[in-house]
């Protein structure tokens, strides 16, 4: 079982490798690119907001969660296009909820273009739920919430 683990400095690039070959293939469906292919990884890996999951050839995936008052944002989760089909985005996914858990949240949310429609299949899947939709950063998208059991906030 690969770990996952909070991604530090060193990582940086690997990261921003796995974010840039993950959201590419959304930026002709959008006509520009995906939000998360313009955050910067060096500020949100000094906050402790990344965690990567290793595997035998580097950094294979990574999530980024931003605790928010009274509910963890899961604001990316990317796997490498040649990692994808070996449950990495879940395991990453079930990662983001046992953190979210362990630092006493009660639900996790998250958000999606609404043109990343195989996006929203998967989450629908995974037990989260549409709140809401509208603009955002000229963007269209989705937000979907998912309660979580055991918590303490």
């Amino acid at each position: 079982m690969h770990a996952i683990r909070p991604a530090v400095s060193a990582d940086r690039e690997a990261v921003e490798a796995v974010v840039q070959t993950a959201y590419s293939v959304y930026i002709d469906r959008i006509a520009r690119e995906p939000g998360p292919m313009m955050d910067d990884y060096e500020a949100l890996i000094q906050q402790g907001h990344v965690y990567v999951l290793d595997d035998e050839g580097g950094i294979a995936g990574l999530v980024v969660l931003i605790p928010e008052t009274g509910t963890m944002l899961l604001d990316n989760v990317a796997v490498s296009p040649n990692a994808q089909g070996k449950g990495y985005g879940r395991r990453l996914i079930a990662f983001a909820e046992e953190e979210a858990r362990r630092q006493g949240f009660g639900t996790i949310r998250l958000y999606t273009n609404i043109a990343m429609t195989e996006n929203l299949t998967f989450y629908e899947g995974l037990g989260y739920v549409e709140t809401h939709s509208g603009e955002e950063n000229g963007y269209s998208r989705i937000y979907m919430e998912k309660r979580l059991a055991k918590c303490t906030r």
